[in-house]
């Protein structure tokens, strides 16, 4: 057997939580039957059979960059909200979701939580903190923008917590936890424990969200870690394993934001400055098996100047600087985006026999509104303030231009935001336990709004018409590996074989085209990248060099944001083989699906308010998701 299996066939045995139910089920020799052929073939069956979706990064009032300037809603209504709910937002606006998520990680900034509450009831241990006091009676005199700038300049600014008082973080973290735990279905909906890590070195972002796999009694033996305790990602590790060693329990961090970090979040050096090494590839690996690739502040899949032969490249980039303090330039381009830096990761490997940027992809909101909204006909902003209706809807500043003498060359308004993401996590069961282990196995894949599935597999001995097989799937793990998933060990002769199936949103557009992404790394330790079509709707063809360069075409009418779904179609399937394969090359492979053009929620927007954005707005697009890659790694 050439792959690595994830999975293997295991006889589970249900035990019952108490004696009384115990009797009533009791295991016996005819029960189990092992060995013994029987009429029902899924008695065993272990692989993931469901996508689940979910927000791993979703702010509520607790986060103070929320709270200040408007938020008032608590992880309660955000829980109530991702379970199909009807709640009003902070503006009075009523929203709902067309169905609801599986799961949400309410991931509240650790600076300062609970702050923005806090200060709403009058916290008496609050108030008896003199700067506590002086940001309290700013906002109860009705400036809570002033209090927030203070914030910002005395605390995030220099990296100092203003009002160190673990009294006031411990209140706020044992309300999270309390909602948390409240909303918490097994089965129906998973709600998970969790924070943000707010890494702002230089005002470069290298934030972190934490997610913990486990239930209260874990999250309760520590407090959030925050940007005021550390700003280096290997501090962060070290609080995750002192965590586990503490508790018994599991927990992990995605990153995020890579295009705010100027550079920074995948670079090849440690903040320290020393060159990465094959322990602190491994180290970061471990906590890191995820990135997310796309979420309200742009997309971070590719960018055009380092995909030039991709046509799909250029989608809500957001690559003007940092926070406001920096433009950017060219060489810090490599290091911001998931191609690229997967690519970057090949050549590590090469040099350290280990894979610094061997992550999965995942998207989620970063909304700020507590109202995780993903859809273009529904979206509620990146901030409460600009939520549908509002004034400021289009031109508030989400990046300030914050240099000397500068003409706004690197500020970005609210314009510029991308209704997205969404994580599509396969697994069996909708619990931390089961869904958790999907994100650490990194079987799941990014969406920037919609909920197509899509589902990879490769091996080496598939063949073209098993995508169409009743059993594509066990077929699929019995014989390959799922995204995620690792290659070895190429037969000779052989070429990797890759099923792909894509199935369009029930309540969106139609699909455009499958793709597979390349990165290999050559004899020489350089990398390179190629896009193949794999699959194109409405009967067109792909050409020699894998390309299919007629367009899907378009029916959006922008001026009364609608469209059909005439053209492309609503299942895509593909077989294809590497034609380019070196079984002497690592190389990484992942599936990006385009859907139809449809409207963008700015076109929606200047329907329903009959409001104007400026003319460079994107009225229409083309909404996509992107797996997790699957790995090729000479040799094992």
């Amino acid at each position: 057997m050439h792959t690595k299996r994830i999975f293997s066939v295991a006889v589970a045995l249900l035990f019952s939580a108490s004696a009384s139910q115990a009797q009533d089920i009791a295991i016996t020799k005819e029960i189990i039957n092992i060995g013994k052929q029987q009429y029902s073939p899924y008695l065993h069956q272990s692989y993931p059979n469901r996508v689940f979706w979910g927000d791993t990064h979703l702010h509520t009032t607790y986060s103070t960059d929320a709270g200040m300037i408007g938020n008032t809603l608590g992880p309660e209504e955000a829980l109530r909200f991702a379970r199909g709910e009807q709640v009003i937002s902070s503006s009075g606006v009523p929203a709902r979701l067309i169905k609801p998520l599986d799961f949400l990680v309410v991931s509240d900034h650790a600076e300062n939580l609970g702050l923005s509450p806090m200060i709403t009831e009058s916290n008496p241990e609050l108030l008896k903190d003199p700067w506590g006091k002086k940001i309290h009676d700013l906002v109860k005199a009705g400036k809570p923008w002033d209090a927030y700038k203070i914030w910002g300049e005395e605390g995030m600014a220099i990296g100092k917590d203003p009002m160190p008082n673990p009294a006031l973080q411990r209140s706020a973290w044992e309300r999270i936890i309390n909602a948390v735990n409240k909303y918490n279905q097994p089965g129906v909906f998973t709600a998970f424990h969790g924070f943000e890590w707010t890494s702002s070195p230089d005002t470069k972002n290298l934030h972190r969200n934490v997610i913990f796999r486990d239930g209260a009694d874990e999250a309760r033996q520590v407090l959030p870690l925050s940007n005021f305790d550390t700003t280096d990602p290997e501090k962060l590790w070290d609080y995750l394993e002192t965590y586990e060693k503490k508790t018994g329990g599991q927990a992990l961090a995605i990153p995020h934001g890579g295009n705010l970090s100027n550079g920074r979040m995948f670079e090849v050096e440690t903040m320290s400055g020393k060159p990465f090494d094959a322990a602190y590839a491994k180290r970061r690996m471990k906590w890191e098996p995820l990135y997310e690739v796309t979420q309200i502040k742009g997309d971070g899949e590719a960018h055009p100047s380092l995909s030039p032969n991709d046509e799909f490249a250029d989608y809500y980039q957001w690559d003007k600087g940092d926070f406001g303090f920096n433009a950017k330039t060219p060489e810090m381009l490599p290091h911001e985006y998931a191609r690229s830096a997967l690519k970057i990761g090949l050549e590590q490997q090469k040099k350290l026999g280990i894979n610094p940027f061997k992550f999965g992809m995942i998207g989620s909101t970063d909304s700020h509104t507590s109202l995780a909204t993903t859809r273009e006909d529904n979206f509620f902003g990146k901030f409460s303030g600009a939520e549908p209706g509002s004034k400021i809807r289009f031109d508030d500043v989400v990046v300030t231009d914050m240099r000397p003498n500068n003409h706004g060359e690197i500020t970005i308004r609210h314009w510029e935001s991308l209704a997205s993401g969404l994580a599509g996590v396969w697994a069996r069961e909708n619990t931390r336990e089961a869904l958790w282990d999907a994100m650490a196995r990194k079987e799941v894949y990014a969406s920037t709004g919609t909920r197509l599935v899509v589902r990879v597999f490769a091996g080496w001995d598939f063949k073209p018409d098993e995508v169409y097989r009743p059993d594509f799937a066990p077929q699929g793990y019995q014989r390959g590996v799922p995204m995620g998933g690792d290659l070895s060990a190429a037969p000779k002769g052989g070429k990797p074989k890759f099923m792909v199936r894509a199935l369009r949103d029930p309540d969106g557009a139609n699909l455009d085209r499958i793709q597979i992404i390349k990165g290999w790394v050559d004899t020489d330790g350089k990398s390179h990248e190629r896009i193949f079509d794999v699959a194109v709707s409405g009967g067109r063809k792909i050409g020699e060099d894998g390309r299919c360069k007629t367009p899907v075409g378009d029916t959006v009418d922008v001026a009364n944001a609608s469209y059909t779904n005439t053209i492309g179609d609503a299942l895509l399937g593909g077989y294809w083989e590497d034609p380019t394969f070196d079984p002497k090359q690592g190389a990484f492979y992942y599936v990006r699906v385009l859907e139809i053009p449809t409207p963008s929620w700015i076109a929606y927007d200047e329907k329903i308010f009959a409001a104007r954005a400026p003319k460079e707005a994107l009225r229409k697009q083309q909404e996509r998701a992107y797996t997790s890659p699957i790995w090729y790694t000479p040799g094992g």
